[in-house]
């Protein structure tokens, strides 16, 4: 029997597509004529992990990564397909962990057993972990030793920028000046302490005659000290007496005394009495001065004409010498 052409195009085209799907699943980690067990788990991120990465539990490859995609249409989250081919007892609630390979970062999944004794079964989601790369490791160790690095960097930066600021030329001037005046003030000082050698040289004699006399004012004290003894008894003595007075009474009568002194003299600034009316009243005063001055000038009328107010002649005086008029104002 002749096979057509079509017929022979046919079972080429299918053999070539199923070999094409072998080979996809193949290399997704997926064998096609072994019976596999499919499981899940959920992360916030993939961590660099990538299609066909291997899935081993105690370093030994069991299955591999064979579908990644998002949970749900709005989640964040990446749920990853597992597929493992080796017939492994794998408890339920164990743990899939990304982990790192290398240091060049490749990814893979290990499965940390739980301590369930029961298995976890085909379609069952295990739960999500991950694992810090070497690298990150490496960051999060350094990052503290970094950061302080920074913050030397930055005071050591600071601190050039103020000296720098500091010994400007400026102070470098003022800094040399400084020591000029330093110098010239130790040129001084060696100056001062020469002419002192020769003062004291010069003033040695005097200077004998004096410890001489502080030595015989040591000596008459030492000669007298029984009479200043005696001064020092009568001192004690005149503070006995003045301790056994009656000091406290006095200071109190004095005080009282005050008391009353500043009583009255309260009295007297409210204008309280005569002497306190005489003081505050203002019209009382100007009474007294206008009394005075009509006082003083009936004195000088009495002086400039007497025979007004005392009259010895048998004729009595004339109207016109005895009119009062106003004496005049010196």
């Amino acid at each position: 029997m002749k096979i057509s052409r079509e017929l022979k195009i046919g079972v080429f085209g299918i053999v070539t597509l199923t070999l094409f799907i072998i080979s996809i699943n193949f290399i997704k980690g997926k064998d096609l004529f072994n019976r596999n067990r499919t499981f899940y788990a959920v992360y916030d991120a993939t961590s660099g992990i990538q299609d066909a990465a291997s899935v081993t539990v105690s370093g030994l490859e069991v299955g591999k990564v064979t579908d990644m995609r998002f949970l749900t249409k709005n989640s964040k989250k990446v749920l990853i397909e597992l597929t493992i081919a080796n017939k492994v007892f794998i408890p339920a609630h164990s743990v899939a962990r990304i982990t790192s390979l290398d240091l060049l970062g490749t990814k893979n999944i290990e499965i940390v057993f739980s301590d369930s004794k029961t298995e976890a079964l085909d379609g069952d989601t295990l739960i999500g972990g991950s694992q810090m790369s070497l690298q990150e490791e490496v960051n999060k160790q350094v990052a503290p030793i970094k950061l302080k690095a920074e913050n030397l960097l930055s005071s050591l930066d600071t601190m050039v920028t103020v000296l720098h600021s500091v010994f400007n030329s400026e102070t470098r001037k003022n800094i040399s000046a400084s020591f000029t005046s330093i110098r010239a003030t130790l040129s001084n000082l060696e100056s001062t302490s020469y002419n002192l050698d020769t003062l004291a040289y010069g003033q040695r004699k005097r200077l004998e005659r004096i410890l001489f006399n502080v030595e015989s004012i040591t000596e008459n004290f030492r000669k007298n000290d029984e009479n200043i003894s005696n001064i020092l008894t009568n001192f004690s003595l005149l503070s006995d007496t003045l301790a056994k007075s009656n000091l406290a009474g006095t200071l109190s009568n004095v005080n009282s005394a005050l008391s009353k002194v500043n009583a009255i003299t309260t009295k007297i600034n409210n204008g309280e009495g005569s002497i306190g009316l005489l003081l505050n009243d203002k019209k009382l005063y100007e009474n007294l001065n206008n009394s005075a001055a009509q006082l003083n000038a009936l004195i000088e009328d009495m002086k400039a004409n007497p025979y007004r107010y005392v009259n010895f002649s048998v004729f009595p005086p004339s109207k016109k010498r005895m009119v009062y008029t106003e004496p005049e104002v010196k």
